[in-house]
């Protein structure tokens, strides 16, 4: 018997092992995928470390957080930017100054933005209107600039009329009176510099980890497995779907090697009209400052229905679903109080890196103080 079985070697499964393994508890983790690192799983190809599963910028407020992931790697002080593609026009994101100048012109300074912002919301404040996407981000920004950088890039991910969708998806996107054009505020932000990977390798060194296991497949002989599982996968399915599906959103992928050294000039470069079906293309060699490389990888992401034969990556947290992931995390706690089900699909919630990391890390706290 283990002490823990830990399903899924990406950061949560990774930062539990790890933790557990240092309190000298058994441990052994399983993965479905033939690799570990999850969906921050990153490949180097000829000098550019490719994001195989998308753009992971690691970013936090929170030093302690920072400090833990640093001590498996440096990270290189990449600040994530994006800039928008509409109609073969640029601009950036998120809104800010230069992105007033680009919509409007003229004369530049906060106080002309945020009058010009209030003139052309005004309208949608005095209305009374639900909480949904649309109705909020309204309340905050010119329609013309919502329907240039948001609207087609929200509904070709979605696939929802931006009407359907709660507003928690548009809040966490700042509005800035500066010129300062940072994706995120977070004092803290870097990309490892040997990679996603390395990091994830060495937290899980001297554990054992058992690649190309699928645990719904023979879920009765895994839980006899340990006296404690920590699961990470998606909490229905491990419950059959009994009480009905929980909603997620897919992604395809597809990567290019091209010959010329730089591509889009930037690492992610957004296109937002809706008869484009891909949502936005990466350029992997520039979250690396300074590489050299001769030629470029992009990868074009393209939003999916999710389906058994693909992965999840975004629960649709609406209020339906929500209601039906209360309804499973009573079965769990019911059921199973020997089984943790956390991450993003365990949990059913849009987590950050360092906010599974930090789930992580209280995970382990909880164990020790029940166990001293």
């Amino acid at each position: 018997m283990y002490d823990y079985l830990i399903v899924g070697a990406g950061l949560t499964g990774a930062v539990c092992a790890r933790e557990l393994t240092k309190l000298g508890k058994k441990v052994i983790v399983i993965d479905k995928r033939n690799h570990i690192a999850g969906n921050c799983y990153t490949e180097n190809l000829g000098g550019i470390n490719v994001h195989k599963y998308g753009p992971h910028i690691f970013h936090t407020n929170n030093k302690k957080i920072w400090d833990y992931v640093n001590q498996f790697d440096d990270f290189n002080g990449y600040i994530h930017k994006v800039k928008v593609n509409y109609r073969g026009e640029i601009y950036t994101l998120p809104i800010n100054l230069s992105t007033f100048s680009e919509f409007f012109g003229g004369d530049i300074n906060p106080e002309n933005m945020r009058e010009t912002f209030e003139l052309f919301t005004s309208s949608a404040r005095n209305k009374d209107l639900a909480d949904n996407l649309e109705s909020y981000i309204l309340t905050k920004i010119p329609k013309s600039m919502y329907d240039a950088l948001i609207k087609g890039y929200t509904e070709k991910q979605w696939a929802k009329p931006a009407k359907e969708l709660p507003s928690s998806i548009i809040r966490r996107i700042p509005i800035r009176y500066t010129f300062d054009d940072r994706y995120w505020d977070d004092d803290y932000q870097g990309i490892p510099k040997r990679g996603y990977t390395y990091i994830v390798d060495r937290m899980l060194d001297g554990v054992e980890v058992i690649l190309n296991q699928d645990f719904i497949s023979d879920i009765s002989y895994y839980l006899n497995l340990a006296y404690k599982v920590i699961y990470t996968g998606c909490i229905d399915e491990f419950f059959n779907y009994d009480l009905g599906k929980l909603e997620y959103r897919s992604l395809k992928f597809v990567e290019e090697k091209l010959d010329v050294d730089n591509f889009q000039g930037i690492a992610q470069m957004n296109f937002t009209e809706k008869d484009i079906p891909y949502t936005r293309i990466i350029e992997h060699k520039h979250f690396t400052p300074n590489n050299k490389t001769g030629y470029t990888i992009i990868t074009y992401e393209y939003p999916d229905d999710f389906d058994k034969t693909n992965e999840p990556y975004y629960p649709v947290r609406d209020d339906a679903n929500t209601k039906l992931y209360n309804g499973y995390s009573s079965l769990a706690k019911k059921y199973f109080p020997n089984l943790i089900f956390c991450g993003r699909l365990g949990s059913y919630q849009y987590y950050d890196m360092h906010q599974v990391i930090g789930q992580a890390l209280q995970i382990v706290e909880q164990e020790k103080n029940e166990n001293s």
